[in-house]
This record gives C-alpha cells, structure tokens and sequence, in this order.
C-alpha cells in the first residue's frame, strides 16, 4: 500500500483485512504487516499487505520496505489532487528502481462525493494510458474487496 499520508491506506487494509472502518486517523510509522487468505477462483491465496508510511515532501519511502514486493496498490485521496501527483511519483520510482510490476492506481474516499477534486476526465486519461483504476471508499467499503482481489488476480498472472 502506497502514498501519500492521510489518503486511506491502513483503512482500506483494516476494511480489507479485518471488515472495519475508524474515522480515527492514526498515522502509521514506518510499516505494518498485515495478512489475509482468501480463495480466489479455485485457489487459496495469502496476501501479505505492507501498508507502508505514506509519504510528505520531506519523506519519502524507503527503498528497503519495497525489496521483494509482488505488486503493489498506489493510493490517492479523491479530495487532494496532489496525492495523485504523489502517487504518480512514487510508481516511477517503483518502475525504475523495480520494473515493471502488477499495480493498480486505487482513487479513495469516493463516498466524499462533495468533496470530490480528481475529475473523471483525469482517472479516465490514466486508465486510457494503461493504468489499471478504481474507485473506493474504505468507509462505505465500496470497492475494497475487488481492488485487493484484482491485485491478487495480476501477481498470481505473473506466476
């Protein structure tokens, strides 16, 4: 799970995880492992989710969380453009320092319908550019389940 700082990660993990959601933000320090197995199609999976420290201007992820990674889900916040900006970033690292690996750019916070400042025509532009999008909101748990199942679904391709 990766991002900038306050766009929902550790809630959508404990949403996906666990089934809960907290409107208490506790920032997370550094990482923090989490696991869930699941059947998916005629198999068992066990993901193992790092939601790592999301990132400000002054710090960045460090390299040493990201070694060995499978996949990976860039996280934005529908309400703050300059996170999609951040995640842009932080995927060009990944790609440069990692190459090329399954993804998928999640946009959350949707139930923040008035609040919304990513337009569509932008999710829209990425998702023409090969960017694999979805919208979700931790809270209501719309789209959770289908952002970690898909990608599940890229790693378990890249077998």
């Amino acid at each position: 799970m990766l991002g900038a700082f306050a766009v929902g990660k550790t809630s959508l993990t404990r949403r996906f995880v666990e089934g809960m959601f907290s409107d208490k933000y506790l920032s997370t320090v550094g990482v923090k492992v989490n696991k869930k197995t699941f059947r998916l199609a005629d198999r068992e999976v066990a993901l193992v989710i790092w939601d790592v420290a999301g990132e400000s201007e002054v710090q960045q992820i460090r390299p040493a969380y990201l070694r060995g990674l499978s996949g990976y889900v860039l996280v934005a916040d529908m309400t703050r453009p300059n996170t999609l900006q951040k995640a842009q970033q932080i995927h060009e690292r990944v790609v440069s320092e990692f190459g090329e690996l399954p993804f998928l750019m999640v946009f959350n916070k949707s139930d923040l319908v008035e609040e919304r400042a990513i337009e569509e025509d932008t999710i829209e532009s990425l998702t023409n550019a090969g960017w694999p999008t979805l919208e979700t909101s931790a809270k209501t748990g719309q789209g959770v389940e289908t952002a970690f199942t898909a990608l599940a679904e890229a790693m378990l391709e890249q077998e």
